[in-house]
């Protein structure tokens, strides 16, 4: 059985625009009476995000909405978000 991802994945666009950048975090999350969720967050840095949580019985099924998820964005500019330290 597949285990979950550690970590999310945070990807991260930045456009042309001054002060754009979008945050999009997508992590694996178990649900309370089984199964697990997709769950997906954007929006600008600095307002309040929007979410999208998808359900799944199993997580053979969960993993190929996250990869196909992460593909789609990455296909759309996104990329790993780098840490400023």
């Amino acid at each position: 059985m597949p285990q979950l991802p550690p970590d999310p994945v945070h990807l991260r666009r930045t456009d042309a625009a001054p002060k754009y950048a979008v945050a999009l975090p997508v992590p694996l999350q178990p649900r309370l009476f089984g199964g697990v969720a997709v769950v997906c967050n954007w929006g600008r840095i600095g307002t309040n995000d929007q979410t999208m949580m998808q359900s799944f019985d199993d997580r053979a099924r969960a993993g190929e909405a996250f990869d196909r998820l992460e593909r789609t964005r990455r296909r759309r500019g996104y990329a790993p978000a780098v840490e400023n330290r």
